[in-house]
């Protein structure tokens, strides 16, 4: 018979979350002194501890309830409320009623999203996500947050953010596909292969951080609406055909 672990266990993956929390808090509270690009670091943090929350419930058999609802709470201030307020205080406070309008888009597409992910979860797909997973939202905002500072010159389109967030928003909210890597059967990989492209892509970023996590992301963001569209035209050409 398969022993249960103590009780005290179901306290480590939550701690996690906490900690989630916590660096969205802290980047909120960077962003007020405007520190956007510590801010924007933040989000990343708080990206990696909901990222092990997860798996150290699934590995210590200590998932719960509980533990989902709290997740959630996280996502929606680490990734909701968080770059919404370096959105509107970065660019948004510039442009009046729409940077208002756009940062609370944001977040309330957000709190969409985590809603409806939290009822329909047990009847999609184990290995996708139906629109975009509100953290990758987060991190484009800080990546676009980021990729200004570094390159100062460009500082003249910091208001392309804007239309950007509102598509981030629209995506969350949307039915397109993006692949979660929750589900990974590592075991179906080519190891040699799998290892080979992950330490060039390691180092590569290691190389060129900001730049190399741009790539990354915009890469998983593109995918959802290119598979939508290649399954569209393929769906049409076989209509006409």
């Amino acid at each position: 018979m398969r022993q249960s672990p103590p009780p005290i266990a179901y306290i480590l993956p939550n701690l996690f979350t906490a900690a989630s929390i916590f660096t969205g808090f802290y980047a909120i509270a960077l962003a007020l002194q405007h520190e956007f690009m510590m801010a924007s670091w933040f989000i990343f943090l708080a990206l990696i501890f909901d990222g092990l929350d997860g798996r150290v419930a699934r590995l210590t058999n200590t998932a719960s309830h509980f533990g989902v609802e709290f997740d959630s709470l996280a996502d929606i201030v680490a990734f909701g409320v968080a770059p919404s307020l370096i959105l509107y205080l970065y660019v948004g406070e510039s442009y009046g009623r729409v940077g208002i309008v756009v940062s609370a888009l944001f977040i309330i597409f957000g709190a969409v999203r985590l809603a409806r992910f939290n009822v329909t979860t047990s009847r999609i797909e184990p290995s996708v996500f139906i629109g975009l997973p509100i953290p990758t939202a987060a991190i484009m905002i800080s990546i676009s947050v980021l990729l200004l500072e570094h390159y100062p010159h460009y500082h003249q389109y910091k208001l392309f953010i804007l239309p950007f967030a509102v598509v981030l928003s629209i995506l969350m909210v949307s039915n397109i596909r993006y692949p979660s890597f929750k589900k990974i059967n590592f075991k179906t990989f080519n190891f040699i292969r799998f290892l080979i492209t992950l330490i060039v892509v390691a180092m590569g970023v290691f190389i060129y951080p900001i730049d190399g996590m741009a790539i990354l992301a915009a890469g998983y963001l593109l995918y959802g609406p290119l598979r939508a569209s290649f399954y569209l035209l393929r769906r049409l050409t076989l209509h006409r055909g």
